[in-house]
């Protein structure tokens, strides 16, 4: 001790000393220490003081303040004595350092009174560079990963600038002077630029990424070994942390210091390359998000790899094809060098066999939308993909391709923007595109669209003028199947607010008794219908119901949101306080997602009275050509009559919005305006409004006074659209709700008498009596207007309306003799348009629409209806050409046989005097179903569908009509094939959904079934296939092949859905027409006759069983009694059993291909030759037999069935065994 030399102010050091002395004497060593500068020979007589400073009692003492000072004291003589320290023994020197890396957790903590010292230390260490003296040391990596591991813990939020550049200066030297640095330490290093430690510790992640950038080139030849052992020599070292995340490491660095990578990407091509699904994936989704960041330039620094990155949007697997596919958006935004290469890349993928390929495909372009809008709208491309996604059989990838394309329309279309004209016609036709998608059958894309309709192409937030301008440019600008399905849309809202208005009503009683009870259940069946998976759906209908039950103040809400005139800014706030009610907006709370569903399809937020007002001067600006149109954005010259289109719809819809003094007086002073459009559509929409509430009640008879003149004139002056509206129009609206309610029918014709008939019409009628003469001026006008006349109004003008139609119509119209020299344009070819007809053809098309008018007005009058259809079934059997003078041209024979015969089917609708038809004219009827002219075809089969369709079950055509559906079995046009294949499974449906309905509400309504059910289509089918001019002879195999056509064409709808079908009512109905006779065979033809009609019931057998199979013999499920019509079905004279097989065997390979056919034969020859094992049931299912148990003599029925030979007729085989059976 004596050999340690201290400063002049400090006193010795020894171990007998106190704490707090100690500490004394410390600080004063400390500051004297602080004083000295750098001498290399000056102070050292103090060596032996520094040696004395590391003794274990200093360095190890149990006082922090202690081993605090003698640390600084440390420091110091490292600085003074720099660069040759004191300490020469490499023990020493290690001690030393983790003795400085100890201390320094005391700079953890900012608040801490000795922080200063501590930062003193700190400063000290980064100045003289100190630890590097541990380059020294054998083992001086195990140091400097203490000394990084201490930093990274305790670098904080609370530290400074200057104490984190210290940490910097005191860690950069150790890297950048080192030879190199151990993997170790890299480790430690790296990890703290990935999760979690990134994020748990971002404050070591900054210091770390400083240290990359400062120090990076020391770090290459590390990181390069590194990368090199993982990734081309495929040898990771697993004991470190990195080596999991090493992919993630790629991506920090690139972020951080790309150059550090510069000989590292291109080692993963390799990868992207690898068999290794997992390791593909990974690279693909490093490159991807390092390609496609914003500024990267990689895409241009490594091309090679640019090209083999793209090449995994085409990989073997789809989880890589969706990562690439996911980067597509951030490169959309970020490279527009790259994007042609993209958008190509993406028009492949967004057909892959993938979904989830397919969704995200959708979702980057959409994205891309949203984040910068003008890539997409620029990009014909990308929009034909989301546009071509909206037909996806995956709904959830239509939904966000329909979305996506509703939210490019909003933006482009419906908000204030800056984008040119081209573009804006560019996007227009989404609105196509997402009306067109009402056509879907799933329930889910048709509450889509509607949700679409009021949200992004007509958004219901906008101001009044600014919504209707919008949905003006809508509905002006349509194509005609997006139109239609507006309307339907419309329409099925409307029916739904109905319903639902209904079922709210029943929620107003003062007692629930079980009838109330009940009738609430079937009305909550059919809403449930209406939502997306009724089974769920109805259970939340159900709570619902307790719902409104239990609090008045919903039920109100809900009362406000059906008002039929509740404005739209109404019915949203009070959509929005009902829905709070129900719970919180999440999508596990089902019970709310259903009733918003609901409220959704029932609310009224496009239109109101406000806005209605706004419409009809938008309209009217439009008729006088203003420059509204271009802002609109319609052509002037479609642009009204779109318009008065659209107002007529809603007028349907919403009649209650325009019930308003002024909207009603300004569609009236629309009648003044000269083009032949607005008149019709006018009083069509004059004509709705009345239907809600007749003019008449409106408490404003000066309204309907202003308008009865102009429909008069309209009457007998207007062109014929204008006349039938006018008749119309008036009769509606002078009808007063009472009156219509007592008196009225489905069809929109009274029962009424001169006592409730407008004056006006009394004019109209003399008018008519006076003027209606051949070749007269407005002669075709009038003549709608009286058929308009005598359908509305029958009894109030029956006399003389029934003298004009005998005399004016059928004596000088339409059996009157065609001139010879006709002096008009005759038109070319076997059809024209309707108004290039000669104006006297044109009359009498519409004499004959007059007198189904007529009938129908009548609604009873037998023997005038059994005249009305020997008439048209004349123009029909003469081809239109009624006295056979050969002097109409072939388009108006056409034109004359499908009136006629459309005729004919109109009033075939009316109980009464539609069912005075006789079997032969129905005959003659179904032969416009092979008429030569497709055009006839086309018309008669829309005309026939229209009428089955017409509302169930008293004003639509009779189930007898269903049966001309066979004869389009043997139609040549494929595509009216098609169409009317839709027809029938539209009907077929229809009527089954019917009586289902029926059988919740009716208990007891079998009897009416038959008249309704479907399935007995088949009983008037056979008729018709029977009188078919080509089916002449049952046993030639030619016309087999055609009524097989026919038949199949409508048992194949009928078997479609195999819980529709029962295979023991077919098996009974058709033994049941086998045990009858052709109700209108003579004697000359009775038994060919008989012989077709029985053939046809084996051959429709034969379909059925190689369709569904042979089924037990069980109970009808229909459980409908089976009654043959008489009209074409008589019953047989004495007893008579029919249990022959009418078809030659061969028949049963009749239609089928190789394969088909093989199988049949196949199927056939070993039923039967297993019909002893079988029992009886085979007998009676092919030669249709009671079972009678001969098994033997039925087995020799089939034992030689042939392949069908063409070629020659075949000949019947006789079924012997089945006849001895019947005789016996």
């Amino acid at each position: 001790m004596a050999d340690i030399v201290y400063p002049s102010t400090c006193r010795p050091l020894t171990e007998d000393l106190g704490t707090d002395e100690l500490i004394r004497r410390l600080k004063t060593l400390a500051d004297e220490l602080q004083k000295m500068d750098q001498d290399d020979n000056l102070y050292q007589q103090y060596v032996p003081l520094a040696l004395h400073l590391l003794d274990d009692f200093f360095m190890q003492h149990p006082s922090r303040d202690v081993q605090l000072l003698i640390a600084c004291c440390i420091a110091d003589v490292l600085r003074v004595y720099a660069p040759e320290a004191p300490y020469k023994e490499q023990d020493q020197i290690k001690t030393i350092f983790k003795f400085f890396i100890k201390q320094l957790h005391g700079l953890k903590d900012p608040r801490d009174p000795s922080f200063k010292r501590y930062f003193y230390l700190l400063e000290n260490l980064a100045f003289v560079k100190s630890f590097n003296m541990c380059f020294e040391l054998e083992d001086c990596q195990e140091i400097f990963q203490e000394l990084f591991s201490t930093v990274f813990k305790i670098i904080n939020d609370q530290h400074s600038v200057k104490v984190k550049n210290f940490f910097l200066d005191v860690l950069s030297p150790l890297i950048t002077d080192a030879d190199s640095l151990s993997i170790e330490l890299l480790d430690l290093i790296l990890i703290n630029i990935v999760e979690p430690n990134k994020s748990n510790n971002k404050y070591a992640h900054e210091l770390t990424e400083q240290l990359l950038v400062k120090t990076g080139d020391a770090f290459e030849s590390t990181i390069k070994l590194f990368f090199n052992r993982s990734l081309v020599m495929d040898k990771p070292n697993t004991k470190l942390a990195i080596t999991s995340k090493i992919y993630d490491i790629i991506y920090e660095l690139n972020q951080i210091n790309g150059d550090l990578l510069v000989s590292v990407l291109p080692q993963l091509e390799n990868k992207l390359l690898s068999t290794d699904v997992t390791e593909r994936l990974r690279a693909t989704t490093t490159l991807a998000r390092m390609f496609s960041e914003k500024d990267s330039q990689l895409s241009k620094k490594y091309q090679p790899l640019l090209r083999t990155f793209l090449g995994r949007f085409c990989d073997i697997t789809e989880s890589v094809r969706v990562k690439c596919v996911q980067s597509s958006m951030h490169f959309l935004l970020n490279h527009p060098h790259l994007q042609s290469e993209i958008i190509e890349k993406l028009r492949v993928r967004h057909h892959d066999v993938d979904e989830m390929v397919r969704h995200e495909t959708v979702m980057a372009i959409v994205g891309t939308a949203r984040r910068n809008f003008d890539i997409v709208v620029n990009s014909p491309e990308l929009l034909e993909i989301v546009r071509e996604r909206t037909m996806d059989k995956k709904y959830k990838i239509r939904r966000d391709a329909m979305n996506g394309l509703g939210f490019i329309y909003k933006r482009a279309i419906c908000e204030p923007n800056d984008l040119s004209d081209e573009v804006k016609q560019g996007v227009d036709w989404i609105k196509n595109k997402i009306m067109h998608g009402y056509y879907k059958v799933s329930l889910e894309d048709k509450l889509m669209v509607e949700r679409l309709l009021i949200t992004h192409l007509v958004p219901y937030k906008l101001p009044p003028d600014e919504r209707m301008k919008k949905l003006y440019h809508l509905l002006g600008d349509l194509d005609t199947n997006a139109t239609k399905a507006f309307v339907e849309l419309q329409k099925n809202q409307m029916k739904t607010r109905h319903t639902v208005s209904d079922w709210i009503k029943l929620h107003h009683s003062k007692e629930f008794t079980p009838r109330v009870l009940s009738q609430l259940i079937a009305k909550q069946a059919t809403i449930a219908k209406l939502l997306p998976d009724p089974l769920k759906c109805s259970e939340y209908l159900t709570q619902f119901s307790n719902h409104l039950r239990k609090d008045a103040q919903l039920l109100r809400y809900i009362n406000i949101v059906l008002k039929r005139d509740v404005s739209c800014r109404e019915c949203a706030d009070t959509m929005s306080a009902l829905l709070k009610k129900l719970g919180a907006h999440v999508m596990t709370n089902l019970y709310y997602n259903t009733v918003k569903m609901l409220i959704e399809r029932i609310a009224s937020v496009m239109v109101d009275k406000e806005s209605i007002g706004v419409l009809i001067g938008l309209i009217e600006q439009c008729i006088q050509g203003g420059s509204i149109c271009q802002e609109i954005g319609i052509p002037p010259k479609e642009a009204g009559e779109r318009g008065l289109n659209l107002l007529s719809m809603l007028s349907y819809v919403f009649s209650a919005h325009f019930i308003t003094d002024t909207s009603l007086r300004h569609l009236i002073a629309l009648l003044s305006y000269d083009e032949e459009y607005v008149a019709p559509l006018v009083l069509k929409t004059l004509t709705h409004l009345g239907r809600y509430q007749p003019l008449i009640d409106d408490g404003n008879p000066a309204i309907l006074e202003e308008l009865a003149p102009i429909c008069k004139d309209f009457a007998i002056v207007g062109t014929d659209k204008q006349a039938k509206h006018a008749v119309r129009c008036i009769f509606v609206n002078s009808q007063s709700s009472s009156t219509a309610s007592a008196d009225g029918n489905g069809n929109g014709s009274a029962s009424t008498t001169t006592q409730n008939v407008h004056p006006i019409f009394h004019e109209i009628i003399e008018t008519l009596r006076v003027k209606l003469t051949p070749d007269c001026e407005n002669q075709r006008t009038m003549i709608v207007t009286l058929g308009h006349i005598a359908l509305n109004m029958p009894q109030a003008f029956l006399t003389p309306i029934k003298n004009m139609i005998a005399r004016r119509i059928v004596k000088e119209l339409l059996i009157q003799e065609v001139p010879a020299d006709r002096d008009c344009e005759l038109p070319d070819g076997e059809w024209c348009e309707e108004d290039q007809l000669p104006i006297d053809t044109l009359c009498k098309l519409d004499g004959l629409k007059t007198m189904a008018r007529w009938l129908l007005g009548l609604r009873n009058d037998e023997h005038a209806a059994q005249k009305t259809f020997r008439m048209l079934a004349a123009f029909v059997t003469q081809r239109g050409d009624l006295l056979a003078q050969n002097r109409l041209c072939p388009a108006e024979k056409s034109w004359l046989r499908v009136g006629a015969a459309c005729a004919m089917l109109k009033i075939c609708e009316q109980k009464g005097v539609g069912d005075q038809y006789s079997a032969e004219q129905f005959l003659q009827l179904s032969q416009l179903m092979e008429d030569p002219v497709l055009e006839v075809r086309e018309i008669f089969a829309r005309k026939l569908h229209k009428g089955l369709g017409r509302s169930l079950p008293r004003h639509c055509l009779p189930l007898d009509f269903m049966g001309y559906y066979a004869l389009v079995g043997l139609e040549p046009n494929k595509k009216l094939q098609d169409q009317v294949r839709h027809y029938i499974e539209a009907d077929v449906n229809k009527r089954r959904e019917y009586l289902k309905t029926v059988a919740m509400t009716i208990p007891d309504s079998s009897s009416e079934a038959q008249h309704i059910l479907p399935d007995f289509m088949v009983v008037f089918a056979i008729p018709v296939l029977v009188s078919n001019p080509s089916f002449t002879n049952y046993e030639d195999y030619v016309q087999l092949r055609k009524m097989e056509k026919c038949l199949r064409f409508i048992l194949e709808p009928l078997m479609a859905k195999r819980e529709s079908f029962d295979y023991s009512f077919y098996k009974q109905l058709l033994q049941l027409i086998k045990h009858r006779e052709y109700g209108q065979s003579n004697e000359r033809d009775g038994t060919d006759n008989n012989h077709k009609m029985w053939a046809l019931c084996d051959l429709a057998m034969h379909i059925i069983d190689a369709k569904v199979g042979q089924c037990d013999d069980n109970s009808s499920a229909f459980s409908i009694p089976m009654a043959l019509p008489e009209l074409y079905y008589k019953q047989p004279p004495g007893s008579f059993t029919n249990n022959k097989i009418y078809l030659p065997l061969d028949v049963y390979t009749l239609g089928a291909n190789t394969k088909s056919s093989s199988k049949t034969s196949a199927s056939t020859t070993t039923a039967a030759a297993h019909a002893a094992a079988a029992g009886s049931k085979r007998a009676a299912e092919l030669s249709l037999m009671d079972d009678d148990g001969e098994n033997s003599q039925e087995n020799n029925l089939f034992d030689n069935i042939r392949a069908a030979d063409t070629t020659e007729p075949l000949a019947k085989r006789t079924r012997g065994g089945a006849a001895a059976a019947a005789k016996s």
